[in-house]
């Protein structure tokens, strides 16, 4: 079922359509001119595997563990800096999804001093940076999610998603077929990272 409304003076349209689901959503056309939802969804489906996961109840956090860990290469470490440091993610949206950790194990961002904040978003820069040479993405989607509400996995445990983002990285793959193309495997990409961190 469609609705429409047009503006006579220069046609421009609103179509609004049920969905699948019988939830009505706007959706533009080819001659749409007012698009006014320009949110772009990242589909990452395959993420269900951790989210469905059992998480025992931990005193300290995987972020804690793997900082306190020597075997870097296991577990995606790229760089280590003086307060804290950044690995790539295991379940990412996307390929070259990284994270960067404080060592202090904190739920947000007041449980930081001003220099550990100003190291967290040094890190993340520096990394940012690394991605952009070695993958070259078309842009970034950087950002902190701070409570479970907000879709934080490890809520006690603050840390920044550097997410590299490509023309066409939402495609039929991962919305039809429930599959995401990762291009290169984890390990080799680290190597990369991690020798492209090692010289800035």
């Amino acid at each position: 079922m469609i609705s429409g409304k047009a503006d006579a003076g220069n046609a421009k349209f609103l179509v609004v359509g049920v969905c699948w689901r019988g939830v009505g959503r706007p959706f533009d056309i080819p001659c749409c001119l007012d698009y006014a939802f320009v949110m772009e969804p990242l589909h990452a489906p395959w993420r269900i595997e951790y989210i469905l996961a059992p998480k025992p109840a931990l005193a300290e956090s995987l972020f804690t563990q793997i900082a306190q860990s020597n075997d870097d290469e296991a577990h995606y470490v790229i760089a280590r800096d003086r307060t804290c440091y950044a690995l790539l993610n295991a379940y990412p949206y996307t390929g070259g999804h990284l994270m960067v950790v404080p060592y202090k194990q904190v739920p947000d961002l007041d449980g930081l001093l001003d220099e550990e904040l100003t190291d967290l978003l040094r890190l993340a820069r520096r990394c940012q940076n690394a991605l952009k040479k070695v993958m070259k993405p078309d842009g970034f989607n950087i950002g902190i999610n701070l409570g479970q509400v907000a879709g934080a996995g490890i809520v006690g445990h603050l840390h920044i998603h550097v997410v590299p983002r490509w023309q066409g990285d939402t495609n039929f793959m991962p919305v039809l077929a429930n599959t995401v193309v990762v291009p290169e495997a984890l390990r080799e990409l680290a190597a990369k990272l991690r020798a492209v961190l090692a010289q800035s």
